[in-house]
């Protein structure tokens, strides 16, 4: 199991975590929401909790407790740039639909 970062998503939380000047890395999560039933959420993660899993890649640590990775193991994060617009993207092999807002998708 496992959850994978590009290179532009690392240099990007490495960035945010150099200007907030402390913690671990990021944690990544879903939460029931939307209008197709999950969302992902993104935080800063300061203190490890039970059964987090730790992935590091370009020298940056991402968190997943162990309910959330049920729904995104596989899954690429991106942080993309489109004219004024920047965000993560999720690629997800678990994901069987996305709202059309692109907020929240089903499995």
């Amino acid at each position: 199991m496992a959850i994978t970062i590009t290179p532009a998503a690392a240099a990007h939380v490495a960035e945010q975590m150099n200007a907030r000047g402390h913690g671990i890395g990021i944690r990544v999560g879903v939460k029931t929401t939307g209008c197709s039933g999950m969302a992902y959420v993104l935080e800063f993660v300061d203190k490890l909790e039970v059964g987090d899993q730790v992935f590091e890649q370009s020298g940056v640590k991402v968190v997943v407790d162990p309910k959330s990775l049920l729904y995104i193991d596989g899954t690429e994060m991106d942080f993309v740039k489109q004219g004024v617009n920047e965000g993560f993207e999720f690629t997800n092999p678990n994901a069987k639909g996305e709202c059309g807002c692109g907020e929240s998708f089903s499995v």
